[in-house]
């Protein structure tokens, strides 16, 4: 029993004693057909699924039984889950923590209690300010004479000067509890946030989606509203699981999966029926393929395209189409392991040879390497 190659110049080993006996030049039926009909011997021949494999077997050895390898169709059902589960890729917010649930605002810096101004570096160099401008005036000098001793204009030396204490001249954008144009205007902040939130960010466009509302501000007020959020500490977000992720959960042995992939599993099924269909379908499909049910695979079909999932669906057509070779696949205990073996050590050589010699030396090269 042999089996024709997998690959472009693959070689066609024996499977039984495990040897190439042969190796194709390219990946067309017609040279696979003329190889096999020489040998008429030939009684299992073991493949992939490619058509031009199927064609050129059943022109070539049609009283041989095809089998499809089973890596290659459990590969299939991987792919064919993975395209489901990105389908439904809005199911796996499930699994994200609820987005409505607001991170605590971080803590702000503490000022000292006698300070009404935000920054101390300011706050000190007004009170340096104001002692020295009372300190000149205890001592007799006039404001004029002052302004050109400490190089300043006339109405900073009155403003100093008639403030009784450094706190009188406590005002406009140092106060604390200065109130913004938004803060006037309540109703639009919880707008901001709320557009915000959904991922619009750009302070032009909210400024004119809150002007038609009422806002008498200026675009200024709401870019630097933005800014100061932009800036601001932010939790990190909780991103729900890829889908190839889930595709593993799915694919993989239940008891494998440690308990916390096992949970948001579960929690993921729970919110997707077709994802929960899927589950089923994949783990009907391994337990067929590794307890070599096939006879069970036209029920497996059936049930499959109950179902909506197209990804699926498209998998079943192509499987119908190569049926009495699947059900040998997962029959039978021959596979095309051996050949894939052997595909390797021919890219080695191809290496090896870096394209400087032709077909005829990589066949003896792969015949008659031990």
């Amino acid at each position: 029993m042999s089996t024709p190659p997998a690959r472009a110049a693959a070689t066609a080993p024996d499977v039984e004693t495990r040897r190439p006996i042969d190796l194709l030049p390219a990946r067309e039926a017609s040279s696979l057909a003329a190889w096999l009909a020489k040998r008429p011997g030939i009684e299992v021949v073991c493949r992939d699924r490619a058509p031009f494999f199927a064609e050129g077997a059943t022109a070539g050895a049609p009283q041989a039984t095809q089998v499809a390898d089973r890596w290659h169709l459990w590969h299939n059902l991987g792919e064919a889950a993975e395209r489901a589960v990105a389908r439904h890729r809005q199911c796996l917010r499930v699994l994200v923590p609820d987005r409505e649930a607001k991170a605590e605002p971080p803590a702000q810096p503490e000022e000292k209690a006698d300070s009404p101004w935000q920054s101390e570096r300011f706050a000190n160099r007004v009170r340096a300010r104001h002692a020295t401008v009372h300190a000149l005036l205890e001592a007799g000098h006039s404001r004029r004479s002052i302004g050109r001793q400490l190089q300043m204009t006339h109405r900073t030396v009155k403003s100093l000067a008639d403030a009784a204490k450094p706190e009188d001249l406590f005002r406009g954008q140092w106060q604390h509890n200065r109130t913004s144009v938004l803060d006037e205007y309540k109703p639009y902040q919880p707008y901001l946030d709320q557009r915000w939130d959904e991922g619009c960010t750009n302070a032009w466009k909210l400024w004119e989606e809150i002007v038609p509302l009422g806002y008498r501000g200026s675009y200024g007020r709401v870019s630097a509203y933005l800014r100061q959020k932009r800036t601001s500490p932010r939790p990190v977000a909780t991103q729900p699981p890829a889908p190839r992720v889930v595709t593993r959960w799915i694919l993989s042995r239940p008891e494998t999966l440690t308990e916390i992939e096992h949970l948001r599993l579960k929690a993921v099924l729970a919110n997707c029926p077709e994802l929960d269909a899927l589950t089923g379908h994949v783990r009907s499909f391994a337990h067929m393929l590794t307890e070599r049910q096939g006879e069970r695979l036209p029920q497996w079909l059936e049930a499959v395209r109950q179902d909506d999932l197209p990804s699926l669906h498209t998998l079943a057509a192509g499987i119908d189409r190569d049926r009495d070779a699947v059900i040998a696949g997962l029959t039978l205990p021959w596979n095309s392991g051996v050949v894939e073996g052997h595909v390797n050590r021919i890219k080695m050589f191809k290496r090896q040879m870096f394209g400087r010699a032709g077909f005829q030396l990589l066949r003896k090269r792969v015949l008659l390497a031990p």
